[in-house]
Order: structure tokens, then sequence, then C-alpha cells
């Protein structure tokens, strides 16, 4: 009698059981009865389980028993560790891309972006339902990176009334809101997201004038020679880009975030270096690429020099060059110096790309240091590499570093920058009768105690930024930190998002053919004749 009941309770105790799976796979809402369900089974089992203990101690006597027990516990252990498993991965979220060129992973700047992050970012995706998935693998990255980061997917079919409030004109488009501030694209490519961000975190664009007049490189020019590319690139940075002939007025404007001096041909105006020199004096930010003479007899633009020597920065008379190879990487010779390890600075910071500088002049510090004003490195040649100061001697042939002729030995620094707080911050130009810009009377109201700082950078090249070597690996984001560093938009220095590499196959319409044939005939009739061989290896 006594057995009949406990076989009986080990089925009631099973059949609990089954049930509180059941109730755990169609009602999982229904937590207590589950649990309710799931622990009188298992009462019930272990009562039976204590009623027949003899006969569990000597099933243990056989080595089948044993065996098998072993093999339930191993079963059992594992079960564990997947369950453990899955309980701290739930709870620690981590991605993995494994595609070749990164594909699904973001870019150090839209990280830099989004760490720097202070108030929440909300992002509104309108768009079908159907067409959610088109746009999470990008966007949930940027909410995976950012806790101030969150984003919806709205079907703007069923709710009309909100993207009505947002202005939403067609299905696809991402909207940014950021403490009051709305920004819109129509397009889910990481660069187009980022400047969004940007622009809405921003508030307001910073504006780079290009000097003009001097033949500098020409930031509208599409041809080979041309600045259209960086800026554009400046663009998509949310900076506002504008030429000045600076020889038309006499002060440089005061929405003037950074001044570029772009490869000049000939000196500026005694009134233009008065300008800047004023522009400086005041906090300005200035970027100099100043490419090195085509000869000895070139005249020399004494004007500008002599502004760079006030700051503490000397241009030498020399042209790189670069005797380590590795400008054959881009199918150059040794006139295009590559730098690939580059002195600790702020506008390098976790640089890791080469870069090359075609006809490159080196950069240094000047031999009398003036004082507060100390020109850090930050671009540097190979140790293979020297200044050559005979400039005629490149056009007959190939050259040899001769030390004796004043040729000095490698690394070169083509490249550095200098930052010091602005010697006449409260000053205003004779000839400006304007008043303080809006921008600036804001960073005095929010910060009185930090006086302006004056930052410049001069590299001796203007070739790395032109369209037809700014693709060449770093070149563009080295111009562009170079920029954001002036501007003092750190969280804007890093290695940019880059378009996903084209690895598709292509192929003739012989290798098409060949390759249907391998598929179809080949490959099916070398397995079926392996199976065949097989077989009658066995008979």
């Amino acid at each position: 009698m006594l057995n009949r009941l406990l076989g009986a309770l080990a089925w009631l105790g099973s059949l609990l059981v089954f049930a509180a799976v059941g109730v755990w796979l169609v009602r999982p809402e229904l937590e207590p009865l589950r649990q309710t369900l799931a622990f009188a089974g298992l009462a019930c089992i272990l009562v039976y389980g204590a009623g027949h203990w003899r006969q569990a101690a000597r099933s243990f006597e056989r080595r089948q028993t044993r065996y098998g027990a072993l093999a339930g516990a191993g079963l059992l252990l594992g079960l564990v560790v997947l369950v453990a498993l899955n309980y701290v991965l739930a709870r620690q979220n981590k991605r993995w891309d494994l595609t070749a060129a990164q594909q699904y992973s973001l870019s150090d700047q839209t990280r830099r972006v989004l760490t720097s992050l202070e108030s929440p970012v909300r992002i509104l995706v309108f768009a079908r339902e159907t067409d959610f998935p088109v746009y999470q693998d990008r966007l949930d990255a940027y909410a995976y990176e950012s806790s101030q980061v969150t984003v919806d997917y709205i079907d703007a079919d069923r709710d009309p009334v909100l993207a009505r409030q947002y202005d939403v004109q067609s299905y696809g488009t991402i909207v940014f809101d950021y403490d009051g501030r709305v920004e819109r694209v129509l397009t889910e490519s990481e660069q187009d997201l980022t400047n969004a961000l940007i622009k809405v975190v921003a508030g307001r664009e910073e504006t780079v004038y290009f000097l003009a007049g001097h033949g500098e490189r020409d930031v509208a020019d599409p041809e080979r020679n041309g600045y259209s590319t960086v800026s554009a690139a400046l663009a998509q940075d949310n900076y506002q880009v504008n030429p000045l002939v600076l020889a038309q007025q006499s002060t440089v404007p005061d929405d003037a975030t950074v001044v570029v001096v772009a490869g000049p041909q000939t000196d500026l105006l005694p009134g233009e270096v008065g300008a800047l020199r004023t522009y400086m004096d005041h906090g300005g930010k200035l970027l100099v690429l100043l490419d090195p003479p085509a000869g000895s007899e070139t005249a020399t633009p004494d004007g500008l020099l002599d502004l760079l020597g006030e700051w503490g920065v000397e241009a030498g008379t020399d042209i790189v060059v670069d005797g380590s190879g590795m400008g054959q990487l881009f199918g150059a010779d040794a006139s295009v110096p590559v730098a690939a390890d580059y002195p600790s600075h702020p506008i390098t910071e976790q640089f890791n790309l080469l870069t090359a500088y075609p006809l490159a002049r080196s950069v240094r510090p000047t031999t009398t240091p003036v004082a507060g004003r100390i020109p850090q490195p930050f671009i540097q040649t190979s140790p293979q590499s020297w200044a050559e100061a005979n400039i005629d001697a490149l056009t007959g042939g190939e050259v040899e570093l001769n030390e004796e002729v004043g040729d000095r030995p490698g690394p070169i620094v083509i490249g550095v920058a200098v930052s010091a707080p602005a010697p006449n911050p409260s000053a205003t130009s004779p000839d400006s009768e304007t008043a303080p810009s809006e921008d600036a009377a804001e960073t005095e109201e929010a910060d009185p105690s930090a006086p302006p700082e004056t930052r410049m950078v001069v590299i001796g090249d203007s070739d790395f930024a032109t369209n037809g070597v700014v693709g060449i690996q770093g070149n563009r984001d080295m111009f562009l930190n170079a920029v954001s560093w002036l501007a003092q938009q750190e969280n804007l220095i890093a290695i940019r998002p880059r378009e996903p590499d084209d690895r598709r196959l292509t192929v003739t319409a012989d290798q098409q053919r060949r390759l249907f044939w391998l598929s179809i005939l080949f490959i099916p009739a070398a397995a079926l004749g392996t199976g065949v061989y097989t077989w009658w290896r066995r008979r």
C-alpha cells in the first residue's frame, strides 16, 4: 500500500513540474502559480525519493548505475554553468563587431561626442514599422555607448500628432532632440548622424575663414589642388567655411573661430600681417600651412615669417626628404615624407594612421625662445629622413644626406602647435567699431575667470590637404583635428567615420560559367564518387 502511495506521489510530482513549465511558457505573467506548482511537484518527488532510499543506495553498487550517476552529475553541472553564464550576460551587455571594416562599430569621433554629453539626447526615428530594423543596428549602438541617449522608433502613420510636432515630412526622418533644440537627418550613415548630434548639442556653427588673395588654396576648387574636400569635411563637423580677403578690410571678422592661411604664394601685405597680429593678441586661432620655397631665388614671405617668429616658430628654408621608402606605399618617391609615429599632443591623441606630406619644409622652435610661447611638435618624419638644405639639388636627380652643407638628419619636425594666454584680450582694434561678439560675451559670463587663449598651428606643407592627396589614410583627420584643437572643440579630435569597404567579388562571364559547372556538376560528382569508392572498398 505504501509503495503504491509513493508511486502515485512520484507521478503527481512529475505532472506538477510539467504543469509549472507549461504555465511559464504559456502564461509567464502568472509567476505565483508557477512557483507553487514547481515547489509542490519537487516536494512530491523528494517524498518519493525518501521512501525508496534503500533501493537507491543498493542501485549505486552496480557499475552501470555509478557511471550513469556521474554522467548525470556532469550534465547537471553543465546546465548550472550555462544558466549562470546566461544570468551574467543578460546583465552585462557587450557587443563584438567581427566585420573586416568594423562596419557596425562607432568611430572614435562619435564615441568622443557621445561620452562628452552632459544632458539627455532623445533620438526619434519616424518610419514604417517594417523599416525599424534598418535603423536599429546603428542607432542602438549610440544608445549603448552613452546612457544619455535614448532611441524611440515611431510609426509615422500611427502617431501623426508626434510627427507633426517635429515637422516630419517624409518616412525615414531621424530627429535629434536636445535641450529644446532639434536637428533632422534623412540618412542612417554614421557621419550624418554624428554631424546632426554635434549641431544639436552645439546650438550654433563655428566659422572658419580661409585667407585669400595670395595664391592660397581655394576652398571651392574641386580640382586636384583645391580644398573642396576638406571644406565639405569641415561642414560635416559643424563649421561654416568662408573665404577672407583681408586686404579689403582692416580686421579679422569678429565671428572668426579659426583663420587658415593655406599655402600662400606671395607674402602678406603689412596691413594684413598687422590684422592677424591683432587677432592673435585678442585670443585668435591661426592655422598656417606653409610650403617650401620653389628654389633658392624664391622670394621669402618675411611678413608672415615674422609673425610666426613672434610666437616662437621658425620655418626652415629646406625640403624634407624621406629615405625610408614608405612613400612607395602611396606610389610616391622620397619627396613625400611619411609620418607614422607622432609626438604627444592633443591633436594626435590616439592617432594611429599614416600621413603623407608632398614637398614639405621643416618647422621648429626659434633659436631664441619666446617667453611663455613654447611650440610643441606633433608631426615628425621617420629617422631615415632629413632636411635637405640645397633645394636646387632636388631638381638635378638623386640627393643624399650631407651635414657639412647644412642638411639636418631626421626625424624632422614638420608640424608644431603653440598655445598661450592672449596677450591683450580686452583690447579692440583701433579701426574696429564693432562690439564684442555674442559668443565671446557668453563665454565670459560662463567662466569669467578663464582668460582667452591664443592658439597657433604651423605645418610645413599645404599639399597634404588638397583633393588629390587628402584621401591618404590619416591626412583628412590630421587637418580636421588641427582645426578642432584650434577651435577648442577637443571632443571632435578623433578618427572620423569612414565608408565600409567594397568587398564585392567581380567575375567575368567565363568565370561565372566555370563556377556554375563547378558547383552544379563537379562537386556533387566528386562527393558521389567518394561515396561509391568507400562502399566498394568495404565490400
